[in-house]
């Protein structure tokens, strides 16, 4: 979270003239609610159901970019779609920035807590071996530009074999 999955996916997508998908905004356009909502009815397990069925949707599509949601890589079929049907790039990012970039956001659930920064410690903990073992490529996007890491992420494209 607070990497730049969104405003990197986006770049990269119009840089290689493909379609633009962001799973977020899908799971928020299919259900007519948005992410925060589907949270406080159906918690962080609910909200997992519908971006593990998202995710199957969207990689079934072939020639897009695809933003997940930080949560994403939990769940082992997720990792696995992700791995069998494109180039994964983690978009790596330092807490201290994640907490620059997140601070005023409010549409974050999982840092609706007392201590956003242990919250943000304790996910990058959990999560971090899993975006290292899934990742084709791992962009730190803490200390380059959006602009500077979609040049970067375009030249390792084509080394990456797919």
């Amino acid at each position: 979270m607070g990497a730049g999955k969104t405003t990197i996916g986006r770049q990269l997508a119009k840089s290689l003239g493909l379609p633009f998908y962001d799973s977020d905004k899908a799971i928020e356009e299919s259900t007519g609610v948005d992410i925060p909502t589907i949270f406080e009815f159906e918690g962080e397990h609910g909200f997992r159901d519908r971006e593990q069925k998202m995710l199957q949707q969207l990689t079934e599509l072939k020639g897009i970019v695809l933003a997940t949601g930080g949560g994403a890589i939990l769940r082992e079929e997720n990792r696995k779609l992700l791995k069998e049907n494109g180039i994964v790039i983690y978009l790596q990012c330092s807490i201290d920035r994640i907490m620059e970039r997140t601070r005023r956001d409010t549409q974050r659930p999982l840092l609706k807590t007392a201590n956003p920064k242990e919250r943000i410690e304790q996910l990058y903990k959990e999560r971090e071996p899993l975006y290292l073992n899934c990742a084709d490529l791992v962009v730190d996007t803490g200390i380059m530009q959006s602009k500077a890491a979609v040049n970067y992420i375009l030249e390792e494209y084509k080394s990456i074999k797919y």
